[in-house]
């Protein structure tokens, strides 16, 4: 009977620290969002965005959105974090040789390196950035939760001390970032300069889009979208853009409006589409081309990558 008893008793206890791991856990993990938000935000500076988005007072709408859902939200997204990367760590850590501190520092990188594969095998993700970046997510965490573990704190303790080590966070990423910016360390996205000869040449798509360029100023489309006839975005017949195919002009257009970037204006002739504009993007090494059909803030965006002379 005794035996029995100290069995249970050992369970219970299992059972305890174990939820209050993931308490901890999901605690942390959701502290540390919005700090990353801040930093993906501010690091979005640096890429293009081809004109997509939302911005003015419909920003600034979304943006006070964002926090007011943030209490909701969080705890959720800590959650998931927990189950998916800091619990797989810490139980990890406790069978790994070595100092407590160096076998939760090391530990994240299974987790992570395991997702990153995933990712890798499903829609082609980078593993040199989701590795890094998966296991600096789960470093924080999976080094807190035995600190916390040693604290008796009820079950609110770790979540009113996430939220305002969040705040710090949040204050700290964001500050640090929009700094960062402003001082050039993390350059602001600027499109290549190219010359009309360096637009001669084969240009390619999607869903076997191609666009020769030649430098007498003829150009020759297959199975290139274009600006539809129909401008008519309330029609219900509309359409974004048009596939079409066949020869045609081509030339640079270096003052665009509305304080745009430089482009191209294709001209196919053929009854398919309208005069289409084709704004630069990528970089001088390595130069893209683009349309954003229809809305601008929610149309089908369209790229072609130099392929060859």
């Amino acid at each position: 009977m005794g035996w029995g008893k100290k069995q249970e008793r050992l369970g219970d206890a299992g059972a305890s620290r174990s939820s209050g791991d993931l308490n901890a856990a999901a605690a942390l993990s959701a502290a540390q969002l919005p700090a990353v938000a801040a930093l993906v935000w501010v690091q979005s500076f640096s890429r293009d965005d081809y004109g997509v988005g939302i911005g003015g007072a419909p920003a600034a709408v979304g943006f006070l959105c964002m926090l007011l859902f943030a209490p909701l939200i969080l705890p959720f997204l800590g959650l998931v974090q927990a189950a998916v990367l800091t619990l797989p760590s810490v139980c990890l850590a406790r069978g790994l040789p070595g100092p407590g501190p160096l076998r939760h520092l090391l530990a994240p990188l299974v987790p992570a390196a395991c997702w990153g594969l995933l990712t890798a095998l499903l829609w082609h993700w980078p593993l040199t950035t989701t590795v890094p970046v998966l296991t600096a997510l789960g470093l924080l965490p999976t080094l807190g939760v035995p600190y916390v573990r040693r604290r008796a704190w009820r079950w609110w303790g770790p979540w009113w001390r996430a939220a305002i080590g969040s705040a710090v966070l949040f204050v700290l990423a964001l500050g640090g970032g929009i700094a960062a910016s402003v001082t050039g360390l993390i350059p602001q996205y600027e499109p290549p300069e190219l010359t009309p000869a360096q637009l001669v040449g084969v240009w390619r798509g999607d869903h076997g889009a191609e666009l020769r360029l030649g430098s007498d100023g003829r150009a020759t489309a297959r199975r290139l979208p274009t600006e539809p006839a129909d401008s008519d975005w309330a029609a219900p017949d509309y359409e974004d853009f048009v596939v079409c195919a066949g020869s045609g002009t081509w030339e640079p257009d270096a003052d665009p409006p509305d304080a745009g970037r430089p482009g191209i204006v294709l001209h196919l002739g053929t009854d398919c589409g309208l005069d289409t504009r084709w704004s630069f993007s990528g970089t001088e090494a390595d130069p893209k081309l683009f349309v954003l059909f229809g809305d601008p803030d929610a149309g089908t965006l369209r790229t072609l990558d130099r392929a060859g002379d």
